[in-house]
């Protein structure tokens, strides 16, 4: 699996501080992009939380997530959580190790007491003398929040630098890109209030390996369902919302999010509302199955002018927590698809997440360079390859083409929807499930480079032919 090496420079360990005023949260940054650059130790907020008990325990879920690897736990995670300040709320953001868990805390304006809100993306330490502070944070405990270090904190630190050098596979980074592209298709199908979201959580395994399960809506509460009945809910593998279990006391409320109930196993996410918080986990649909696997951006990124579209769109954003596709389509003067397409592209650097609870696309900025996942997925690269050898040719009508691969052919047969399906074995495993095969996607590009040269009939990309 590859991976890099990411160095976390913190002027100090995150701590919880006594003082007069009383307990203080300082939170140590690294690293962060904000609205005038980059910062090494960017600060992005100064006030109080409205509800220290649940803020502490729910960020010590998110740390919960980011230590875990659900499948094949063979040791401890080690992902700093990232936090993004989008002016009106901050956002805390972890992986599983296993890549298989998202989990994300919205401390929303009602959650903070004063203290005027930044924007920017950062990664904060979370130590283990951290995580036992906040295990102790009560509710009567007033608690100030510090992100980032103020001035007067940076001068005269010289040799105090903490540095954390983590491994980062590029598996995570297809993690974030794919989990927002996925989240974008989800719909609320559930909500339960608190005593009864209480009583199905603490239920569910803590540990082991549980199968692929759904649950349905029945009253009040959910119902366990062994098959894809209407308006059920995939739940893969339930021990892996066992954080949540950190939030059980204060919790309002458990709203559900998930696709349409099909037969294959799905991604759902699993949202408890907290006092101006907001605390989600999203699950790949199966214990042993990454988020980065998925395929889900590969449509969009084959696109010709999607490179482009992006630059263009990410000039336009400015860490806003909801975006617009419609506003985002008029300012850069392109249609909602090429904008769609072009956010699931800067989605590869970490540029862009999904809120489910506001069915909104928002911004933040991870260090990465966008294309860095695109470059490293191999069916992307694998359909590129037969692009630029000729491999594509359309028969008659132009609703199948043959891919030949060695001396191998595949057909790819288009429906007047635009639904593609091929006779390979990668199709023929996952018929469509884990996005689309080197194939389909091979057939897409030259499509899509004929359409915008000509009419039908004349020379796509790479000696292809269309004929019509």
């Amino acid at each position: 699996m590859t991976q890099s090496a990411h160095a976390y420079a913190y002027l100090r360990p995150s701590a919880v501080l006594d003082g007069a005023g009383g307990r203080r949260l300082d939170l140590a940054t690294s690293g962060g992009a904000t609205p005038l650059g980059t910062a090494a130790n960017p600060r992005f907020f100064a006030g109080f939380l409205a509800d220290p008990a649940p803020a502490a325990a729910a960020l010590l879920a998110v740390a919960d997530v980011a230590a875990a690897r659900y499948h094949q736990p063979r040791r401890r995670a080690s992902l700093d959580p990232v936090v993004t300040a989008n002016g009106d709320r901050l956002r805390f953001e972890s992986f599983s190790g296993c890549c298989g868990v998202h989990a994300r805390l919205d401390v929303l304006a009602a959650g903070l007491d004063g203290g005027e809100i930044g924007h920017g993306t950062t990664n904060v330490d979370v130590n283990d003398p951290l995580r036992e502070a906040l295990t102790r944070i009560g509710p009567a405990d007033p608690l100030h929040l510090a992100v980032g270090p103020d001035a007067l904190e940076v001068t005269g630190l010289d040799g105090r630098l903490v540095e954390k050098k983590v491994p980062l596979p590029e598996r995570w980074l297809r993690g974030f890109a794919e989990t927002q592209v996925v989240a974008a298709g989800f719909d609320l199908r559930a909500e339960l209030p608190a005593a009864e979201a209480v009583r199905f959580l603490r239920a569910l395994p803590r540990s082991g390996r549980g199968a692929t399960g759904w649950v349905v809506p029945a009253g009040r509460t959910l119902r366990p369902t062994t098959r894809p009945v209407p308006g059920a809910v995939c739940l893969p593998g339930p021990e892996r919302l066992v954080a949540l279990q950190r939030v059980l006391r204060h919790a309002l409320a458990l709203r559900v999010y998930g696709p349409p109930a099909a037969a294959a196993p799905a991604a759902s996410a699993w949202e408890v509302a907290l006092p101006g918080m907001r605390l989600t986990l999203t699950l790949s649909p199966d214990a042993s199955r990454g988020f980065s696997g998925e395929g889900g951006v590969l449509t969009a990124l084959a696109g010709s002018t999607v490179e482009q579209d992006a630059e263009l769109v990410a000039a336009l954003l400015a860490w806003e927590p909801r975006i617009e596709t419609g506003e985002l389509a008029e300012q850069a003067g392109i249609g909602a698809e090429r904008v769609r397409a072009a956010l699931t592209r800067l989605g590869t650097a970490g540029q862009i997440g999904y809120d489910t609870a506001e069915a909104a696309h928002f911004h933040r900025q991870l260090p990465y360079d966008a294309g860095r996942a695109e470059a490293a997925n191999p069916r992307l690269r694998a359909a590129r390859a037969l692009v630029a050898a000729g491999a594509v040719r359309f028969e008659e009508g132009g609703a199948t083409a043959v891919v030949t691969v060695g001396d191998h052919l595949q057909r790819v047969r288009t429906d007047a929807a635009g639904r593609a399906g091929c006779t390979c074995l990668w199709w023929a495993k996952y018929r469509g499930g884990r996005g689309p095969c080197k194939h389909v996607l091979a057939v897409a590009m030259v499509r899509e480079a004929a359409g915008s040269a000509g009419p039908a009939g004349s020379s796509g990309p790479a000696g292809s032919e269309v004929r019509g």
